[in-house]
């Protein structure tokens, strides 16, 4: 793998001095600390606003049922305290096999992954929340030089690794349907003319994605993962939404990978369950090997006793919640859709079909994050701007995919999380948000 930099010289941060920040002590930090700061939306967690859209907080959660959970497991930890020194203590790094194949079998019969529960569960992997493996994955893939292609706009959370990693960022256009595979191929060549290489890792939130809202069409996945299939190129597919949906959606991208050799399939308890910080994944076996050695190293093992309290979900539980939790989720999205269609100014937002975010933006130019700070925050009202979810360096393609140009935000837009707050409350802030916008822009 290569460590040239692009012409722009766009990777100093991984071939550079290490950077001196300036202290007492004179300790001296990785250079990436001087140009990677807190992520903008954990940053926003901090404001205590009446009328919070920012971070995607699951606001339905079973409650009820987890805390029957917890109190038949501490009946059970009473009569058998070999299990619940068993669960209290270390275990396997890549998860326990009694978890692994709960998570099998859901992902097979629901998802309709193509696992052979009985022989194949070992395919499936554990990590603290699926952050985790995104990063493993990066951390295990990615020297510095290599090339990423990703939908514009992208959820931070993997933009931000990848930089951090020395990785070339590519972003390619998106519509209301997401990823476009056309334009994926223009960027594949175009890295090979520009870069010398192929890309290493195609990523995309096919449901519902994070920032936009948008679902992939089966057409489109398949001709992505045909696409990335000739090219031998990984699909890095994050699926956190994918028990989300208000609509039937179409099957993951993994159930065309019948060999498990070309998408890591990543999924998620924090938004189908509780945000305990669990993530699973199905990834190729050269993949899950280093993935898994490079977790040992950052974690050594998921807790135990949260995975048994899980795999009771999963196992008793989860298709019940999900059915009544997603009709509410729905009658928060549609509270969001009504509200902002009747008092945003002029613009286009984004229609999911499940998931926890609508995307807006303005027709009118306007800087979100300034916004922000100067009227939204002082009227209790918290949002994302849009600018986040653009690489902090990378390029993106311009005249129709003939050119890369340097990455650059669009800063009239706006992530908005219905997933939090109850209809009324959406209402009623998504209102106030629409008339201050209205009046400022």
């Amino acid at each position: 793998m290569s460590n040239a930099t692009g012409p722009n010289g766009d990777l100093p941060h991984r071939l550079g001095e290490r950077h001196l920040m300036a202290n007492n002590s004179g300790y001296s930090f990785a250079t990436w600390t001087s140009f990677i700061e807190e992520s903008q939306i954990r940053a926003l967690l901090k404001y205590k606003v009446k009328y919070y859209f920012a971070g995607g907080l699951p606001g339905i959660m079973p409650t009820k049922i987890f805390g029957q959970i917890l109190k038949d497991l501490g009946q059970t930890y009473q009569d058998d305290p070999k299990q619940a020194i068993d669960d209290l203590n270390y275990g396997p790094t890549g998860g326990q096999p009694w978890f692994l194949k709960t998570l099998a079998e859901r992902l097979q019969r629901v998802r309709g992954i193509p696992i052979d529960c009985k022989n194949d569960w070992e395919c499936v992997s554990v990590t603290n929340g699926s952050q985790q493996a995104l990063y493993a994955i990066l951390d295990t893939m990615i020297d510095p030089g290599d090339v990423i292609i990703t939908p514009e706009p992208a959820y931070l959370g993997f933009l931000v690794p990848a930089v951090k990693l020395g990785a070339r960022v590519i972003t390619v256009p998106t519509d209301l349907d997401g990823m476009i595979p056309e334009d994926v191929e223009k960027a594949i060549e175009i890295s090979k003319k520009n870069f010398g290489k192929c890309p290493d890792i195609v990523y995309v939130v096919p449901d519902s994605d994070n920032p936009k809202g948008t679902t992939l069409p089966m057409k489109r996945r398949q001709a992505l993962f045909d696409l990335c299939e000739s090219e031998n190129i990984l699909i890095l597919e994050d699926s956190a939404y994918a028990e989300i949906q208000f609509k039937e959606n179409p099957k993951p991208i993994k159930t065309l990978d019948k060999e498990n050799e070309r998408v890591a399939y990543l999924g998620t308890s924090s938004k189908e369950a509780a945000v305990l910080r669990v993530g699973y994944s199905v990834l190729p076996a050269n993949v899950q090997e280093h993935v898994l050695t490079d977790k040992g190293y950052l974690d050594l093992c998921t807790s135990t006793l949260v995975q048994r309290i899980l795999d009771i979900y999963y196992r008793d539980y989860i298709d019940e919640a999900m059915r009544q939790g997603i009709p509410k989720y729905k009658e928060r999205y549609e509270a969001m859709a009504k509200a902002i269609d009747s008092s945003f100014p002029a613009g286009v937002r984004t229609d999911p079909t499940g998931g926890f975010f609508i995307w807006w933006e303005s027709e009118k130019p306007f800087n979100s994050a300034d916004f922000l700070q100067d009227v939204a925050i002082p009227n209790d009202l918290c949002y994302v701007p849009g600018g986040a979810f653009y690489p902090i360096t990378g390029y993106r393609l311009v005249n129709n995919g003939s050119e890369l140009e340097p990455s650059k935000p669009k800063n009239n837009t706006m992530r908005l999380g219905f997933s939090y707050a109850s209809p009324d409350v959406i209402t009623y802030g998504i209102e106030r948000l629409g008339n201050l916008l209205s009046r400022n822009l």
